[in-house]
């Protein structure tokens, strides 16, 4: 009769097993993991809380296997006193035991009483329901950076608890596009941004207002981006206002604007529909810095880009009448435009950008003039003819400065004399100042160091080459506040002599 009921249980347990796991979708052995739990609880309960009890249940025919394990050591703890044995009264029972090792003894089958089955019962919900939980969090951790379709379930303070079906997810607030409503019941879209996973379970959180979502709605209703024929390269949003989204291809023959646009804008203008109105700028992108910031800062025309790639920022000059349009309402088309292109833009108009210019031809003049000891109107020539330094000066040919209008040979000749004076009075003051302040041999032999450059370091009070090492690149090469502002270096040299000089602290450590 006990044996009767006994298999009786067994195939209810496989039964319980089969449909638990089919209904949760989750994997079989979960569940049996859950049960074996339960059992392990109510054996503790007859046998005591502090043996060391585990049970495992047969996958294929639901046998339980009850079993109380005692580790082998050479020293029993006080509080593991029922689950350890020592040694040598292991040795006793299996002779060839280590320590380690477990000693195993079955134990007859539980009756499983009324409070007993209820708390087993208890325990294979509870981890089933965990099982589950995290089945749902693997399945949408891996759905980040897609677009979810849902049923707005409720309201809590401003954010939207959204039905996904098998889940539950919110949007933040923040993360609606301004002045858009939604009531219980609408159907919504939105874009998978991040999923957490804590002690108090896992959420998905939605966004309206992220940039990748206007890339992914392109990805559904433009079919070219969809196959990989055509690339979003970046976007830059305004939520609900106005986005930017540079578009390319490698496919001659298709434009990949055009194609996004599609046919009467009909394309287009279903994105522009799922984002409440929001206008949208469509671009090429170009591997040419200044060609896509060009073409960024559309409808605005462009007059002249100057990239000064060490500070990843561009001066744009516009015409005068361009001016309203590069910067948009409120500077959002240029704030666009920038975040497009990760640039730092600075906008000027021709008018500025001439009177800059100007301004920076009268200090170069001067500067010549100056150490040159010579007229104003000689330094301007030289300076038109781009000889905007010394050593541009004292490099060049007695024939080329000749042909500078208004120069002759004599003019020539003594131009580049008192050029190549001026340098070595320099160097010998330099190697004076370096002599002086630096006697650290490490930082004279760094690969691209220059007597220039000591000299610089001494007035910015650097003698070593721990000092040198604490620099950044941009701390050294920074037009405005570098220590070598005054010099034309490198930036991957600058990078590179730093990287050498922190290699010796190193071998200061060794």
């Amino acid at each position: 009769m006990a044996k009767k009921k006994y298999n009786v249980i067994r195939e209810e347990m496989l039964q319980v097993a089969s449909n638990v796991a089919q209904e949760k979708n989750i994997d079989q052995d979960a569940v049996f993991s859950a049960m074996e739990q339960a059992l392990e609880k109510s054996a503790r309960v007859k046998y005591g809380q502090e043996i060391d009890i585990r049970i495992s249940i047969n996958r294929e025919s639901g046998d339980i296997k009850l079993n109380s394990y005692l580790e082998v050591v050479d020293h029993i703890s006080e509080e593991m006193q029922s689950r350890q044995i020592l040694l040598e009264d292991a040795k006793k029972i299996d002779s060839n035991i280590s320590l380690g090792e477990f000693i195993i003894k079955e134990l007859p089958p539980i009756e499983l009483g009324r409070v007993a089955a209820q708390n087993a019962k208890g325990v294979i919900i509870q981890k089933v329901r965990e099982a589950d939980k995290t089945n749902q969090y693997e399945e949408y951790k891996d759905k980040i950076g897609e677009v979810a379709v849902g049923i707005v379930k409720r309201i809590e303070f401003g954010n939207l608890i959204i039905d996904l079906g098998k889940s539950e997810a919110i949007i933040k607030r923040e993360e609606l596009i301004p002045r858009e409503t939604f009531k219980n019941g609408d159907r919504i879209r939105a874009y998978i941004y991040e999923v957490k996973n804590d002690v108090k379970g896992y959420q998905v959180f939605l966004s309206r207002t992220h940039p990748q979502f206007l890339a992914k709605l392109f990805f559904q209703e433009v079919p070219e981006i969809y196959e990989g024929v055509i690339t979003v390269k970046s976007v830059a949003r305004d939520p609900g206002s106005r986005a930017k989204i540079s578009v390319y291809t490698e496919d001659s023959t298709i434009d990949p604007v055009g194609a996004c646009v599609g046919m009467r804008g009909s394309r287009v203008q279903a994105v522009v529909n799922e984002l409440q109105g929001e206008k949208i700028d469509i671009v090429t992108w170009s591997d040419n810095q200044a060609t896509f910031l060009a073409n960024a800062l559309a409808p605005a025309e462009v007059s002249k880009i100057f990239l000064y790639e060490e500070k990843n920022k561009v001066e744009v000059v516009i015409p005068d009448d361009q001016l309203s349009l590069a910067i948009g309402r409120k500077g959002q088309n240029v704030k666009l435009a920038s975040n497009l292109t990760a640039l730092e833009i600075d906008i000027l108009t021709e008018d500025e950008e001439s009177e800059r210019r100007q301004q920076e031809f009268k200090e170069k003049s001067l500067l010549l003039s100056e150490l040159l000891d010579v007229e104003d109107v000689i330094a301007q020539l030289l300076v038109t003819d781009g000889y905007t330094t010394i050593d541009s000066i004292a490099t060049e040919t007695l024939e080329n400065i000749e042909r500078i209008e208004g120069f002759d040979s004599n003019l020539a000749k003594e131009i580049i004399e008192r050029s190549k004076s001026y340098i070595k009075e320099k160097e010998e003051e330099n190697l004076k100042l370096i002599n002086e302040n630096i006697s650290d041999e490490k930082l004279k032999s760094l690969k691209g160091m220059s007597n220039d450059i000591l000299a610089e370091l001494v007035k910015a009070k650097i003698y070593d080459v721990n000092a040198f090492a604490d620099l950044a690149t941009f701390e050294l090469i920074d037009k405005e506040e570098g220590i070598l502002k005054n010099l034309e270096l490198d930036e991957e040299v600058a990078n590179n002599m730093i990287m050498e000089a922190r290699s010796f602290w190193s071998d200061n450590e060794d």
